[in-house]
């Protein structure tokens, strides 16, 4: 029967699942070779190979375990029992890599690495892997890796970091764990894994395609080029298709094994004998030369993508059988038989056993309890000590570091006039930088340069290259280096060139940094204070790269804090606060701010330095959520705002009470996220109008959280109205005022109102 011809229908009813545990009994069933004397202990398991007696019963032992995982969920999924049939099997040879490596090896994984995790097992006692993936599997709220929240692989204990359904998006942060377990020895950071460990990270080859795998080869690359160490071993698992696309032959190969500074190995995954001394060669090579290593892994793919791939539908009954029979289980139950370590009997009853304990704690983990109320699931998402959160903030026990970064007593910033907001911001930094001796700012021209606006300007000089350091211009591979120090217990400050340059990374902070807590149950943390310059206002220049406005992308990520100072005092209170946050709480934070108000002075005329503030002493921060008002108790109208709204609503407000006989009260709300909703309703309370001013498009702002803060709050009825901006890009030159709300705008609106 070729591939043209229609399949019939006796094969389309086949379950490919049945298949593959079928041909393993028939195939030990019908083995009839000449077993050698059982090896014992350290003895090669067959002649010539590296891989020895005690290895190959531990690692074939994993292989069964994942393999009934998969069987024991296709059969449970339809019972509504299991609620995750992406599998593992084709992959069992990944075994290898976590017999050869170390559970303090931070691991990445890959969605097949259901052996993996058996072996990994091992190297803790007490520690049981059919029961926990099991748990997993069936969403109950007593798995250990994610609450029941998602089927991840992952374990505390076992230093395997969880991942969600990873396309590729995990490959930066493994490689920035790598450069950050180099990074402790050069700043006198301890870390909580030993120094000479690897990074270890899988992935398939349809995802080695992907942008941000390629961003994670070419910064290893980049790095490995400049002789800066980088322990990561790259586990590419070749099954040679994604989903329905198959990858051209021999392309993962002919792509990587000639890629200079990414050491290339081959290793046969499908074979337990053959490939062991391959995979133990690369992991070898990648702890001693501490250079980023690929091991390029063969493996196969059977019984489809998950349970709801049905393969038959498109691809031949030849090609299934083909696929079939390279399944690396057969291969290792033909070891066990040929080197007398099991008879057919013994390996059969090995493997009916092993299929019972993965039922029985199926069965088990479906009457544990699951995740039944909204507090349960979102309980280790955003994470909030307020009152340790205030201490850490104002703590301030750092004075001496002060005095020499700053130069002595009499330089100290809160000794010096009046400054504005860069400045302010730049004093801040130096402040943490004192107090966190763990804390790293990294980006694009941030070091000696001292960034585009001169924020940083200083940080590099008082703490040199080890702690501020310039990057390669990569959005996603930045951020994913903040992971990677983060999970190493550091303080990562990245800096975001531009608010329209964190759409090319976006999904480092939504998808990756600020869901580690909620997948891993509030085990692993990724704490960092992303600093990203953006908004509008720059008198034309730059266009829309440079005058963006997406507040909104930044609002859509669960559990994400997002603070925009309008003024330095600010500014430097915030910042505190953040810092604390993430030391505390784990938390992932934005700092936007605003470049327009870098450098203003002034706020009503030219001269009058009234957005000019003075340096607020260490000890003081700002509590999250907290706001500013300008006009107490004027309630004739109220203006709520933020960023570059304040001091155009300030302006406006003057001119308004001249035209209009109001008293003003403007809203500084400083928190973009989570916003603070009882503080909003209780300023709306008293107001006999209201303004709410955007800078945020039409569409996507934050004048819409604003306003349902207000109107859920019972001042539905005050009358109200809204100056935001236009669903547009920001054109360049005088055009640019076009479509950002101004003065002039608000002083209209409120004559509406009127």
């Amino acid at each position: 029967m070729s591939a043209a011809q229609p399949i019939p229908a006796r094969h389309k009813n086949v379950n490919r699942a049945e298949v593959c545990d079928q041909n393993f009994i028939e195939f030990v069933q019908g083995w009839s070779g000449s077993p050698q004397r059982a090896p014992r202990g350290d003895e090669p398991v067959l002649p010539g190979t590296l891989c020895s007696a005690q290895d190959f019963l531990d690692l074939f032992e994993s292989q069964l375990v994942s393999r009934h995982l998969d069987l024991m969920a296709r059969v449970l999924r339809v019972k509504n029992k299991v609620f995750y049939t992406i599998g593992s099997s084709g992959h069992e040879g990944n075994a290898m890599v976590a017999r050869l490596t170390r559970h303090t090896d931070p691991a990445f994984l890959h969605y097949r690495s259901g052996a993996f995790m058996a072996e990994r097992f091992r190297k803790l006692p007490g520690m049981d892997p059919i029961m926990d993936s099991a748990l997993s599997f069936a969403a109950s709220k007593d798995d250990p890796a994610s609450g029941g929240r998602h089927k991840v692989w992952g374990s505390k204990p076992l230093w395997v970091i969880p991942q969600t359904s990873t396309i590729a998006s995990h490959l930066p942060k493994a490689l920035g764990t790598a450069v950050a377990i180099e990074q402790a020895r050069r700043i006198g950071h301890e870390l909580p894994v030993p120094a000479d460990s690897i990074a270890i990270c899988s992935f398939g080859d349809a995802s080695a395609n992907h942008a941000t795998a390629q961003t994670a080869f070419n910064a290893a690359q980049w790095t490995a080029y400049q002789k800066l160490p980088a322990p990561v071993l790259f586990v590419c698992e070749d099954n040679g298709i994604g989903i329905s696309v198959k990858t051209p032959n021999d392309w993962i190969h002919a792509s990587f094994s000639v890629r200079r500074d990414l050491d290339y190995f081959r290793a046969d995954g499908l074979d337990l004998a053959n490939g062991y001394e391959q995979v133990a060669r690369a992991v070898h090579h990648c702890r001693t030369t501490r250079r980023p290593t690929f091991l390029h892994l063969r493996t196969t793919r059977i019984m489809g993508h998950a349970g709801t791939d049905f393969e038959i539908e498109w691809r031949s009954f030849e090609e299934l059988m083909a696929v079939e029979a390279s399944d690396p289980l057969l291969r290792s139950a033909a070891i066990a038989l040929e080197s007398g370590l099991y008879t057919r009997e013994s390996l059969l009853a090995k493997y009916e056993d092993t299929r019972r304990k993965c039922f029985a704690a199926a069965e088990e983990a479906d009457r544990r309890p699951k995740l039944d109320t909204l507090a349960d699931v979102i309980a280790p998402l955003a994470p909030y000590s307020p009152h340790k959160v205030a201490a850490e903030a104002q703590r301030a026990d750092h004075a001496s570091r002060r005095l020499t970064a700053f130069g002595g007593e009499e330089k100290l910033p809160e000794r010096q006039p009046p400054r504005h907001l860069a400045i302010q911001i730049n004093n801040a930094l130096h402040d943490l930088f004192c107090k966190y001796p763990e804390a790293l700012l990294f980006g694009e021209d941030v070091a000696q340069k001292g960034g585009v606006y001169t924020v940083t300007k200083g940080l590099h000089k008082a703490f040199k290259n080890a702690r501020v350091f310039n990057t390669l211009l990569d959005e996603t591979m930045i951020l994913g280096l903040a992971q990677g120090y983060a999970n190493m217990g550091m303080l990562p400050i990245p800096e975001i060139q531009y608010l329209a340059y964190f759409h090319n990374a976006c999904d480092q902070i939504r998808g990756e940094a600020a869901s580690l807590q909620f997948f891993s149950n509030n085990q692993y943390r990724n704490p960092m204070l992303v600093r990203i310059a953006g908004l509008g206002y720059q008198r034309g220049f730059g266009g829309h790269f440079h005058n963006d406005n997406s507040i909104a992308a930044l609002r859509d990520i669960p559990g994400l804090v997002v603070g925009c100072p309008s003024r330095g005092d600010d500014a430097a209170m915030m910042l505190r606060t953040l810092a604390a946050l993430a030391k505390v709480d784990g938390r992932v934070s934005v700092f936007l701010e605003p470049i327009a108000l870098y450098m203003t002075k002034d706020l009503y005329e030219p001269g009058d330095g009234q957005w000019l503030t003075s340096y607020p002493p260490p000890e003081q921060a700002m509590p999250l959520g907290e706001g500013r008002i300008y006009g107490e108790g004027a309630n004739d109208l109220v203006i709520f705002s933020y960023g570059n709204g304040v001091p155009m609503s300030l302006r406006a407000a003057r001119e308004i009470e001249k035209k209009q006989g109001w008293k003003v009260r403007t809203v500084d709300l400083r928190w973009l996220v989570p916003l603070n909703e009882a503080f909003i309703a209780e300023q709306a309370r008293s107001a006999r109008r209201i303004l709410v001013v955007d800078e945020g498009r039409h569409s996507a702002g934050v004048g819409e959280g604003v306003i349902t803060a207000i109107v859920e709050g019972g001042q539905g009825a005050t009358p109200l109205r809204r100056v935001v901006g236009a669903d547009t890009y920001t054109p360049l030159a005088g055009a640019a005022f076009l479509v950002l709300p101004g003065d002039a705008d608000i002083v209209a609106m409120a004559a509406e109102l009127a």
